[in-house]
Order: structure tokens, then sequence, then C-alpha cells
């Protein structure tokens, strides 16, 4: 069988190369491409991503097989933090995807993108030329998330249009994206339920984690320092993630402000990936999904890092939004109504030992999921 080809910016946490990858996305692409290995499909992740840009370095294409059944494919690539560098960069890549999707693709057969704002006119460019069949992945719809030009804003609809089937994280997203009721499937996000590596905290006190982006368009960084202040001093927060310059010397305040009145209730980690991450978020008792609930994004979009959480084996404090509260795990979870520091932190207080395993409901979700990516799969092959 020849293997389904799964394009996104990916990579694998204990690369060798630095490359310009977001967690939550490989994350997702490693759990879907889990189950497709699952149901008995061999997977090529093809990816799009490229070098970082602070410091110079060059790597060339390789193909990594991490089994019989998963192999990832990406492109030469190198790093370097000056302009030109990074124009020259993103032209190289353009001409091996394109070269790659030409020379490599074949009528109606079915690729799975995960959505991005990277290299998709030439996807569609290539579609065009190749006719191969289109299942998107669409975690979110960026221009309710980010300021888009008119022309990215249309593009982006285009590729909504362009797609044969679909990969959602809610029915809410399909509702408003498949008005052609193209052949779809659901996952909320990761269900790969992670090996202890670690114990848990055992010093008397409950350790709270927030793991994620420190955008504030987002809002759950801050909120989630802030939150600190208001809570018992038996609590200790644990703030990790990923944001700009700015971002992140914001959320360093908010932590420092918390602990310049309780020393040592707040820490900071900073990006962490890998093991590193894993045995962080293992060795904490809740998780936290703070989100402005306003936010337009999420009246479609599921917070995957809920699902990690869970997949750890934490309880999880999220805002009470319908696509969470309706989702396969809502009665599973703690809320909060408003994002008011005072909220969360008597959301926190409420967790208690309700008797189920997260980690088992997850393997459920997971084995859901191969039987409803198999029969995707099989409409289009």
């Amino acid at each position: 069988m020849r293997p389904i080809k799964y394009i996104g910016f990916f990579d694998f946490q204990d690369s060798k190369v630095s490359r310009n990858y977001f967690l939550a996305c490989t994350n997702k692409m490693e759990s879907i491409a889990e189950a497709l290995n699952d149901a008995g499909y061999p997977v090529e992740i093809v990816s799009t991503a490229v070098g970082v840009n602070d410091r110079f370095f060059f790597a060339k294409g390789e193909v990594i097989w991490k089994s019989d059944l998963l192999k990832a494919r990406f492109f030469p690539t190198f790093g370097g933090p000056n302009v030109v560098i990074r124009g020259v960069r993103r032209w190289l890549t353009s001409i091996c995807f394109l070269k790659y999707l030409l020379l490599n693709t074949k009528k109606d057969e079915p690729i799975i993108v995960y959505h991005s704002t990277g290299f998709r006119n030439l996807l569609l460019l290539a579609k065009k030329v190749k006719k191969f069949k289109l299942i998107l992945e669409l975690e979110e719809v960026y221009q309710d998330v980010v300021d888009m030009t008119e022309a990215e804003r249309k593009t982006e609809l285009e590729t909504f249009a362009q797609a044969d089937g679909y990969i959602f994280p809610t029915k809410l997203l399909n509702d408003k994206i498949n008005s052609g009721k193209k052949p779809y499937t659901i996952i909320l996000g990761t269900y790969h339920v992670e090996q202890e590596i670690t114990d848990k905290f055992n010093d008397g006190k409950t350790h709270v984690v927030y793991a994620g982006t420190f955008d504030p368009r987002k809002g759950g960084a801050a909120a989630a320092a802030a939150a600190a202040a208001f809570i018992p001093d038996n609590y200790v927060f644990h703030i990790c993630g990923f944001g700009s310059p700015k971002e992140i010397a914001d959320v360093k305040a908010a932590v420092d402000k918390v602990n310049k009145v309780t020393p040592g209730k707040a820490v900071y980690h900073g990006t962490l990936t890998g093991k590193t991450y894993i045995s962080l978020i293992q060795s904490c008792h809740i998780g936290l999904s703070t989100q402005n609930p306003n936010a337009q994004f999420n009246a479609t979009s599921f917070p995957s890092k809920i699902l990690s959480y869970m997949s750890n084996g934490l309880d999880v404090v999220t805002v009470d939004i319908p696509a969470v509260r309706n989702s396969a795990v809502g009665k599973y979870l703690y809320y909060y109504q408003h994002q008011t520091p005072e909220e969360i932190a008597k959301a926190i207080t409420q967790v208690k030992n309700n008797g189920h395993n997260n980690k088992d409901i997850i393997f459920t979700l997971h084995q859901n999921f191969v039987n409803d990516i198999d029969s995707l799969m099989k409409r289009f092959l």
C-alpha cells in the first residue's frame, strides 16, 4: 500500500536539526499518524518546516523512518538571522515542496494537509495540476485569530473550498466550514497516552501548570499567572510556553509580581520540549486551559492543551465555552465562567478526585478515532 502523504510544519521533538515548528501541531500530527498506522495505513509525513533564525547552519534533505509504517521527509534547509537568508530559505523550501508535489502525487490520491498560511498557494497550484484529493486538517480559522489582508482572507477561504474532505477538532467548525457536506471526521486533539516518566510532586502542595502560547490574544498565560495571587499558599503555579520577546517579558513580569507577595508560589520555566516538557506536565496535578472566552476563534476551536494534560493524567480547569462543554471530554473537566483571576483560582480549588482516569478516557477516544479515520480514508481509496 502506498503511504498516506501528510503535509505540515513538522519535526520530531528529539531532532538534531533546529527547524521552526509548533509543538501543538507536531503533537496533533503524530496522534493522527498513529491512528492511521493502527488502522493499517503507512504514513509519510512531508515537513515544510524551515530552519530557525537564530544561528547559521545547513541541513541536507533526508527521510527518517520512525517505524515500518511511519517515515518523515525533510527538505534541505539552513538557519540564519539575516533577512536575505530567510528569503532564500523560503524560496528553497517552496521549490522543493512544489517539485515534490508535482513528481510524487497522482490523480485522486488522498493527501492530508495541516492547514497553515504557509505554502498554500503552491498547494492549490499542485492540486489543480495533479488533481489529487485534499483532506484538510483544519484546527482553526486563522482570520479569526490574526489580522489578515483581504487577499489572505480570500486565499484561506479558497483553501477551505478546494478541500475534498476534512479533519476537524469540533463539530461546530464542521458546521461553519463544510457547507458542501463533504466527508469529515473529528479529533479533538492529541489522543496519545504518554508513558509515565516521572512521579508527581509530593511536597504536600497542589501543583498547577499552564503550558502553551503566551500570545495575549489567546489570553492564557497571563491569566494563569494572575490567578496564583488568589489561591491558598498550598498551591504552586508552573508556567511554560512560547511567545515573542515582549510576550515572554510580560509573562515573567506577571510571575515576578506574584512572587513578590508570596515567594515561590509561581515558577517560570520558559519553553520546554520533549521529555523535559512531559516531565513537568506529569509532575503536576492540575492543568490550566485559560483562554479568552470572548475571542472569536473559541466559537469553533478546541484547546489542544486539554487533551495533552489529560493524556498525562492531569485534571483540567478550563474556560466554559460550547466547543469544550459539548465535546466528548466535556463532562470530565472543571470550568470557570469569566476570565478573571478570582474565578480561575476558585475553579482550581474545586478540583477533587472524582474517580475517573483521564488516561483511560484518552485511550478510548483514540480507539474510536482509529475507526473514524479508517472510514474517512476508505471514502477516497
